[in-house]
């Protein structure tokens, strides 16, 4: 196998997301499975848009983020906690109330992500 062939998460028999280093759900390892993956396969930037919803305040999405989806529920957490909003995770993408491009690109900035906002 090559460099960019290895496992990088799989379901186990009960349906559940398992790392391949440390076996567990979520991952337990030192780095942590997002980190590592980051590291490894960010080959374009993670983006963030805004789109307006219907009457209501309209969603910050953050898209293309190559991270394990246990590290993105907990990324989600962090920022919801932070920012007093509400969100969710759909579709592997993750989605904030109201525009918060500005607080989403500082922070994944400073996690090391290439960050691309769309206007």
């Amino acid at each position: 196998m090559g460099d960019n062939d290895r496992l990088v998460y799989s379901t186990g028999p009960d349906g559940k997301v398992t790392c391949p280093n440390c076996g567990k759900t979520p991952c337990e390892c030192a780095e942590g499975l997002a980190g590592e993956v980051r590291k490894r396969t960010q080959t374009e930037p993670v983006r963030v848009m805004f789109r307006r919803t219907g009457k209501g305040s309209g969603l910050t999405l953050v898209e293309k983020l190559p991270m394990h989806p246990a590290g993105k529920e907990e990324l989600l957490k962090k920022f919801k906690k932070r920012l007093g909003v509400g969100g969710t995770v759909k579709n592997g993408v993750v989605e904030l109330q109201g525009d918060r491009r500005d607080f989403v690109r500082t922070e994944l900035e400073a996690a090391g992500y290439k960050v691309k906002v769309i206007q």
